[in-house]
């Protein structure tokens, strides 16, 4: 009997190592987890200046809206026939400084979109297609203005309020 359980001492002892050492890593891995947390979390706070600055600079200005008049008035000859097209402009920007600077160079901006608008063809303004394309190529029109005289791009987009094909 004796041999029997001696035999039976050395299993039970190494399972309750096995079993500790378990319990212990298991112990060590959820302070260090704890730990790590507590410190990523206080870290954070530790630096409240810096966020609202960032912060700051990621919030885009509002919106500035500036009516482009009188309407652009273009006329085309198509296939014998006299045709018209109207638009109403608007411009839209983020800075009124900038917006104010560009004002300078209306009447260049309005050259360069009277011939824009001029050098289309009745057809593909009849479209909603031809009508964005045309609406982005203004866009790019008045921004290399900005970009040249201003030195930045100052509008953001340009907003066909009236459009109007006869």
């Amino acid at each position: 009997m004796a041999k029997s359980e001696a035999v039976k001492d050395p299993a039970v002892k190494g399972k309750l190592k096995l079993i500790l050492l378990l319990v212990l890593a298991l112990l060590l891995a959820i302070g260090l987890s704890v730990g790590a947390t507590w410190f990523f979390l206080h870290k954070s706070e530790s630096k409240p200046a810096a966020e609202p600055a960032a912060a700051a600079a990621n919030v885009k200005q509002p919106a500035i809206y500036e009516s482009m008049s009188p309407a652009f008035v273009v006329n085309f000859n198509q296939n014998g026939r006299q045709r018209y097209m109207q638009v109403s402009i608007t411009m839209q920007a983020r800075d009124q400084a900038a917006l104010e600077a560009l004002k300078v160079h209306m009447p260049v901006i309005r050259n360069n979109l009277v011939m824009l608008f001029s050098g289309q063809s009745f057809e593909s303004l009849a479209t909603p297609v031809g009508q964005e394309m045309l609406r982005q190529k203004a866009t790019a029109s008045v921004q290399e203005v900005a970009q040249k005289e201003v030195g930045k791009l100052v509008i953001d987009q340009l907003l066909f309020t009236n459009f109007v094909l006869q």
